[in-house]
């Protein structure tokens, strides 16, 4: 591959700069650090570069004795997007349970912690919060990321956040703009649209974004959806109206404004990664996000390259690249001299006392009184009906309450069920037939997400009940559908101390509240 010389003009650091690039590996590889070398300002991390708070020290730390100002990103939502506790689980519940809760100080103590611990690790940029008002309930990418359904309350939280992530001395970057809750389709795998008119975009989805705005939010994150009332030709990431004229100029932003994942299909595979970067930099955006999927040094190679071509071609005017790189390099200015409030007296189990407080609990009609409900001393069979992963999740992230079950109650036995347990129309009743026959006469806890966007999983839990009508039943997604079963748990999200939550209602270690 024939490639640009790097290093010396101003235009090819420029290019270098304005990349977010990921890689492979829980050490930074030689092309990295020569790159940074070169003028690549940022580095993004994912799960498969995290091993331990340790090792994650030890890896900031060695991208920082290559270049001292380097943005280090990680797109750690807490909840179900978590990149710090991929392997087990978050400690913290995520945005759905802090706005069920509706406690703004809460929210921004959970945002500092979460804070203080990517800081204590080197990381300096987060891809969060989600600002998403999560509008339509079948939106199968957003869900228990977006504070709620409501635009004022998702706009004092997403504020919350933003305030308390950044007294933690973490750059907040605000997500995704100008919103994507109201969406049917996951931007991964291809372009979702958005047909409202303006003023509703204004009214709901712009709202919480001028909160952020307001809060003082470092960086935006655009979003790879089509609004036609907006723009009718380009998706918001390519868009010059929505990026230099709505966000730039109707709501006075003057931060970061970061691309998400270039290599999501919504973009690469309409416009491919390196047009599509060209296009999103002429239209206001700052720094390329890249390196979900794509993390090696050609994939970098081949996008400042890309850059570099379209200012010489005249497509990218270079004044526009000039200043992307510089406000890249002014965030790493804030980054480096942010200052930190003293830590908080909420103590680190911020996030489980959070996860006990969003808990809906209802019991079954025929228990007149909440104590008529006899908490688990023997170990149940806990039956997850399991839905295909979002990519933004990742499937190597546990989820659910059998774990915390089998802490609790040993000898506690697990299964996961699916559509694919079954064949047509009778795949959910074949789920939970299968359950039943794994249970035995163990009692059953069911446990579901979003069960009103899975018509198998709610045949599945029809098929239980009617079985076995004294089922716990745990929804660990948006509680659209009406509870159900002798006991019935909303967790408002499926992260580690969610489930630790419900466990200890199930088992009697805490009341029953949230009637």
């Amino acid at each position: 591959m024939t490639t640009l010389a790097s290093g010396a003009d101003t235009l090819t650091r420029d290019a270098l700069t304005v990349l977010q690039p990921g890689f492979t590996g829980t050490t930074a590889p030689d092309w990295l650090l020569r790159r940074l070398g070169e003028g690549l300002a940022s580095v993004g991390l994912f799960g498969r570069n995290i091993a331990s708070p340790g090792q994650l020290a030890a890896l900031t730390a060695q991208l920082r004795a290559e270049r001292d100002d380097v943005l280090v990103a990680i797109d750690e939502e807490g909840g179900d997007v978590t990149r710090l506790e991929v392997r087990s689980g978050s400690s913290f519940p995520g945005n759905h349970a802090l706005g069920a809760v509706d406690d703004v100080e809460l929210t921004r103590a959970v945002a500092h912690e979460l804070g203080r611990r990517l800081a204590s690790c080197g990381v300096n940029l987060n891809w969060a919060p989600s600002a998403d008002v999560n509008s339509n309930p079948s939106n199968p990418v957003i869900g228990v990321r977006s504070f709620g359904a409501d635009t004022d309350l998702a706009a004092r939280h997403t504020a919350a956040y933003v305030s308390g992530l950044q007294s933690a001395g973490v750059a907040a970057c605000t997500k995704h703009f100008p919103g994507h809750g109201d969406t049917a389709v996951d931007s991964h795998h291809s372009l979702p649209r958005i047909d409202v008119p303006a003023d509703v975009l204004t009214d709901r989805e712009l709202t919480p974004f001028r909160a952020a705005i307001a809060a003082g939010t470092r960086a935006v994150m655009s979003a790879h959806i089509l609004v036609p009332a907006l723009d009718p030709d380009l998706p918001a990431t390519l868009s010059r109206r929505i990026l230099t004229g709505l966000l730039r100029g109707e709501l006075g932003y003057d931060g970061l404004i970061v691309t998400d994942g270039m290599e999501m299909q919504a973009i690469a595979g309409t416009y491919g990664i390196e047009r599509g970067s060209v296009l999103a930099v002429a239209a206001g955006a700052d720094a390329i996000c890249v390196g979900g999927g794509l993390a090696d040094d050609a994939t970098v190679l081949r996008l400042r390259d890309a850059l570099v071509t379209a200012v010489r071609a005249g497509e990218l005017p270079e004044e526009r690249l000039a200043d992307a790189a510089d406000r890249v390099r002014a965030l790493a200015r804030w980054a480096g001299s942010a200052a930190r409030s003293p830590e908080d007296a909420h103590g680190d189990d911020i996030g489980l006392r959070a996860a006990r407080r969003a808990l809906t609990v209802t019991v079954a009609p025929g228990l007149e009184r909440p104590e008529s409900f006899k908490p688990l001393t023997e170990p149940p069979y806990v039956a997850a009906l399991t839905p295909v992963a979002n990519i933004a999740v990742g499937d190597e992230t546990p989820w659910g309450v059998a774990a915390e079950l089998i802490h609790l109650l040993p000898g506690t036995v697990t299964g996961s069920f699916s559509a694919d347990d079954g064949k047509g129309g009778e795949s959910g009743e074949s789920a939970g037939r299968a359950a039943l026959q794994a249970a035995g006469p163990r009692r059953i806890v069911a446990v579901v997400r979003d069960e009103h966007r899975h018509p198998w999983m709610a045949s599945a839990l029809d098929t239980l009940l009617a079985a076995r009508p004294d089922t716990i039943v745990v929804e660990m997604g948006v509680p659209q559908a009406a509870p159900r079963g002798a006991l019935h748990i909303a967790t408002h999200g499926a992260a580690r101390v969610c489930g630790r939550a419900a466990a200890e209602v199930i088992t009697g270690l805490a009341g029953i509240t949230g009637l």
